[in-house]
């Protein structure tokens, strides 16, 4: 594993892509913290910052509709401009605040173009990845870009929120921009092979025309939809969905929770908690690859005793500290999650699967977020964060509980018989 590690430090490819998604993860986590915690100022209620917070997880809902063009538009094009357009839009808040504007109007008129700047990036980096690094390094890839994608981007959300009790959210954004600027010119240093052909010297090159790809648009979307029917993806899609729902919830309501134990600095220490404890489950992701995927699955109950152990225990410190935990195994399951993916569905059709899966099993995450604000709001904030913890009891049991899935095998001998995914030779075509 030590030797494949530094193979992948090799590619430069993929250095250049692992930098551009660190910096623009902690750009979209500066930005994130500091709208939210404005939103909570300007407010007080968790119904509204639940209301904004799903405006931002809106891409887990849309992203099957960007699955198709993920597969057929250049992607470091896409990649390259939604940088630019996060950056400049973050730039308008530190204005209007400087003439006197800054109001939740202008919050929940910028949340929706963010939103639309980060439609593509999740099922982006699945199509992506095969097409720049070797079949046999893709866990090893997996891995590395969680750490930035489901971790460190996290712990910006810690420091986010000590940057917003020092100088405040304001000045937060006027630094955030800069970090999609650098994101920018890195991702517009990486050629981009094509998936049969992973050396070819740029697809951007020879990218089909916008009219074709809507022409094979809605063939491509049922093509991504069709090759789950029927496959146990679609049953850990709904273990997933209930997960999502209940970190929806959790989002909606942290910053309540976080005044409650110290203020911004301690909202940003939870997130952070957060964001390290899927950290860790990452990087421990490639050494479990021969675990049975199915035990993985069922760790999630760890992770809920440690969840409700946070709600009661007597200090913020041990609070923080095992909120942490408790998305240790999410982080595992999450990169074997992907690495599964890359390895049995075919690379022409992963940005199609991705996505699908992603909006079938994300869609639940700004619905939480909404139904977090109004459930806080009639239960208080503390029951319903243990309430939260259920999210993750439900994967445990529910795999316990159907043979199917508690004997899937370890992702490194994985085959798509194993999940009942039946693939034609060919695609069809129009």
């Amino acid at each position: 594993m030590i030797a494949g590690e530094r193979s992948l430090w090799r590619n430069r490819k993929f250095r250049r892509f692992f930098a551009g998604q660190f910096v623009t993860n902690a750009g979209d986590s500066l930005y994130t913290v500091a709208v939210l915690w404005l939103a909570f100022e300007l407010s007080g209620s968790s119904l509204v910052t639940g209301a904004l917070n799903a405006i931002l997880l809106l891409p887990w809902l849309l992203q099957i509709l960007a699955g198709p063009l993920v597969d057929r538009l250049p992607l470091r094009s896409i990649l390259v401009g939604s940088q630019v357009v996060q950056g400049l839009v973050v730039l308008a808040l530190p204005l209007t605040a400087a003439t006197g504007h800054l109001s939740l109007g202008v919050l929940f008129a910028v949340a929706p173009v963010l939103m639309l700047a980060t439609l593509l990036m999740s099922p982006m980096e699945s199509a992506l990845l095969p097409r720049i690094v070797a079949e046999e390094r893709l866990s090893d890839a997996n891995s590395a870009l969680a750490t930035v994608t489901l971790g460190l981007d996290m712990v910006f959300d810690a420091l986010g929120g000590v940057f917003i009790a020092l100088f405040g959210a304001t000045t937060l954004f006027l630094a955030d921009s800069i970090t999609f600027a650098v994101a920018a010119l890195l991702f517009a240093g990486i050629t981009i092979g094509t998936p049969a052909d992973r050396d070819a010297v740029d697809v951007d090159d020879a990218a089909p025309s916008i009219e074709s790809v809507l022409r094979s648009y809605r063939s491509d979307l049922r093509a991504g939809i069709d090759v789950l029917r029927g496959t146990a993806f679609i049953e850990l899609m709904l273990t997933t969905a209930v997960a999502n729902f209940t970190t929806g919830v959790t989002l909606a309501i942290l910053p309540a929770f976080g005044d409650g134990l110290g203020g911004p600095a301690a909202y940003g220490l939870l997130l952070g908690a957060l964001g390290i404890g899927r950290l860790v489950g990452s990087i421990v992701g490639p050494y479990v690859e021969g675990v049975p995927y199915g035990t993985v699955l069922a760790s999630q109950a760890v992770g809920a005793g440690c969840w409700v152990a946070a709600v009661v225990a007597p200090s913020p410190a041990a609070t923080i500290v095992l909120f942490g935990l408790a998305w240790v195994p999410s982080g595992a399951s999450g990169v074997l999650s992907a690495t599964l993916n890359q390895r049995v569905f075919p690379p022409d059709l992963l940005g199609r699967v991705s996505a699908t899966k992603g909006t079938a099993s994300g869609a639940t995450l700004p619905l939480g977020s909404l139904v977090g604000g109004v459930i806080a709001e009639s239960l208080g904030t503390t029951t319903t964060m243990a309430l939260a913890a259920s999210g993750f009891g439900f994967t445990a049991v529910y795999v316990l509980f159907r043979p199917r899935l508690r004997r899937l095998p370890p992702v490194d001998a994985a085959t798509p018989s194993d999940f009942g995914l039946e693939l034609e030779t060919d695609e069809p075509t129009e």
